[in-house]
């Protein structure tokens, strides 16, 4: 390994070790593990701090995943989110993944102000609220909570939604999805969150709220997801103005 003593005038002490780790990065695999971070130090002749930094960058960027108490390794590719309407069973198939869910929570609850608003609904009228652990290939992706009329589907029960598409049960009971708008914004994991995710307290994560209506307007769901940051990048599809 090349010390960072002989990087190129100009370049800043992160610069070189962020070089050197990527380049370390080419000869390994998903899932392997970095030397120690007093080893790395020696070896760069950096000082912890500075290599520190240099980690964290790329742990913010999803290129390396660091586990407390374990170490730091490679961390699996990003996936790319098009911000386009599909379901994520429907995404992640077209990605070649295994989609797969365990529902967290089930249950019938009086709307309230806030859902209601976005519902078009009475307070007091009932929604379903269902919280979802959402996985690709086993890994987990995303907490999904979702809350939609009870009267649009009054028979649905918790098992319909273990691991499968809303989406799919939706067109099945012949309820078509016309159009939607969402929000994104970025967050960070509480604590509650990151041991449903498993992953450490306060990680960067993508946080959206969608609201699908059918053909005559009328909402259909509002659901709002969480996204783990380390795992999901952004994907605009981009025109020029006609």
């Amino acid at each position: 390994m090349t010390s960072v003593g002989e990087s190129r005038p100009g370049s800043t002490k992160r610069q070189s070790v962020r070089r050197e780790l990527l380049a370390m990065l080419d000869g390994l695999d998903v899932g392997d593990a970095l030397p120690s971070e007093r080893r790395l130090a020696e070896d760069l002749g950096v000082s912890r701090p500075t290599l520190r930094q240099a980690i964290d960058g790329l742990v913010a960027e999803g290129l390396l995943d660091r586990r407390h108490g374990s170490g730091t390794y490679v961390a699996e590719p990003r996936i790319a989110v098009s911000l386009t309407m599909i379901s994520f069973t429907e995404d992640m198939i077209r990605r070649g993944m295994r989609p797969g869910g365990r529902v967290l929570s089930f249950r019938t609850e009086a709307a309230g102000a806030r859902i209601g608003r976005r519902l078009a609904l009475s307070p007091i009228e009932e929604v379903f609220t269902i919280r979802r652990l959402r996985l690709a290939d086993d890994t987990t992706m995303a907490i999904e909570t979702l809350y939609l009329p009870r009267a649009l589907l009054p028979g649905l029960r918790r098992q319909d939604l273990e691991g499968g598409s809303f989406y799919d049960l939706l067109r099945g009971n012949g309820v078509e999805i016309a159009s939607g708008t969402e929000t994104i914004e970025p967050t960070v994991t509480t604590a509650a969150e990151a041991a449903e995710l498993d992953v450490p307290v306060h990680m960067p994560a993508f946080l959206f709220q969608r609201i699908t209506r059918d053909r005559d307007g009328r909402p259909l769901e509002y659901v709002r997801s969480l996204y783990r940051g380390d795992r999901y990048r952004l994907e605009l599809d981009l025109r020029p103005p006609r």
